[in-house]
């Protein structure tokens, strides 16, 4: 895993001052890769919403030489720490930190629509998340949110994901995929 070296300094600071929990950084690498496999070959351009100390949206660039990735927080402590991490791993020129409320970007027509995959770990209510992710994701992309365990089940219903114009879930891992299929 040498595309990782340089990230564990990045992630020991984030568990430092808080902003990542305290796991080894194998595990943490290990979790967000099963976002990684799970954005489609044929994406381009991806979003990580709620990107907080860079997980996964850091390890899915680092991954995933050929994408192109937004990592989004509200945060702009959050932020500035990601445009730190963004310059120390030399990932600048296809990675872009933006501050911002997400629902501000799920109004803004420069960011509807505009992505092959919307990423997120942790962000809020599921269901929320879905529909902001929806938003974002382009007709035929993909949202891919965290799960919790195998034995926990299913917390989706069919018609709750069919009112948000998605197909699935897929589980993949520690991951579950949505496919988006936009209403109009």
């Amino acid at each position: 895993m040498q595309q990782f070296v340089g990230l564990e300094p990045i992630l020991l600071e984030a568990q430092r001052v808080g902003a990542l929990t305290k796991v080894p950084t194998s595990e943490i690498i290990e979790h967000a890769l099963w976002f990684s496999r799970a954005i489609p070959r044929t994406a381009k351009r991806i979003v990580d919403l709620g990107s907080g100390a860079g997980v996964p949206g850091l390890i899915v660039a680092l991954d995933r030489p050929e994408l192109e990735v937004v990592l989004v927080d509200r945060r702009s402590g959050r932020t500035d720490s990601l445009i730190r991490a963004v310059l120390a791993l030399q990932i600048q020129t296809r990675v872009e930190v933006v501050c911002a409320e997400i629902q501000t970007l799920t109004n803004d027509s420069r960011w509807i629509r505009s992505f092959d995959a919307a990423i997120s770990r942790g962000l809020g209510p599921v269901e929320e998340t879905l529909v902001m992710s929806e938003k974002l994701t382009k007709e035929g992309g993909v949202v891919v949110v965290s799960e919790p365990p195998v034995e926990t089940g299913s917390r989706w219903t069919r018609a709750q994901i069919e009112r948000l114009g998605l197909v699935g879930p897929d589980r993949r891992g520690t991951v579950a995929v949505f496919h988006v299929k936009h209403s109009e």
